[in-house]
């Protein structure tokens, strides 16, 4: 039987199969993006492909004492990936910032002067990101229309002409977007 069937089956009888209710783990990026251990899924990662993905940051955390959503896909999407035992290479993985997230990629000390927040909820996850290889870059011109400094960025935040010339490129070169 499809799984899509017993799903449901099992919640118009009121049953849900134990690994919907299971704890969500983080495999790959410790502490976020959450996966649910559900098995039985038909589409999975394939692990002969070369994942090269573009994430399109734009959108702010509903409050600034938050993690931005979006980059807590990466990392969702990382620990999936990580699930089944595939790592994309170093650099294939690429976050561009943009617009009402632009603040995002800001020190604590620009982010709590803009915010009011005490610290950058993001900060940690970045850094976590970078370390498994991530790019993460905002771009220059949101820098200016958001009036950020770049001495104000966080350490490894790489500053590009513009989103929309670094999403352009990187897809025309076979990268595939995931927006938020």
């Amino acid at each position: 039987m499809r799984l899509r069937t017993v799903m449901a089956l099992s919640i118009g009888l009121g049953i849900l199969p134990a690994t919907l209710g299971a704890q969500t783990v983080s495999p790959r990026i410790a502490g976020y993006g959450a996966i649910a251990p559900l098995t039985g899924a038909e589409t999975r990662a394939e692990p002969g492909l070369r994942y090269r993905l573009l994430f399109s940051v734009t959108k702010a955390a509903a409050t600034p004492d938050k993690v931005n959503p979006s980059l807590d896909k990466v990392a969702r999407l990382l620990n999936l990936l990580g699930r089944d035992n595939i790592r994309p290479a170093p650099a294939d993985v690429v976050v561009v910032v943009q617009g009402p997230a632009t603040p995002i990629v800001t020190n604590s000390t620009a982010y709590a002067a803009r915010t009011k927040a005490r610290l950058n909820p993001n900060l940690e996850l970045i850094a976590k990101l970078r370390e498994a290889g991530v790019i993460v870059a905002v771009c220059s011109q949101a820098l200016h229309a958001n009036r950020i400094s770049t001495r104000d960025l966080a350490p490894a935040v790489r500053v590009d002409l513009s989103a929309m010339t670094t999403l352009a490129a990187l897809q025309l070169r076979g990268w595939a977007l995931i927006p938020d």
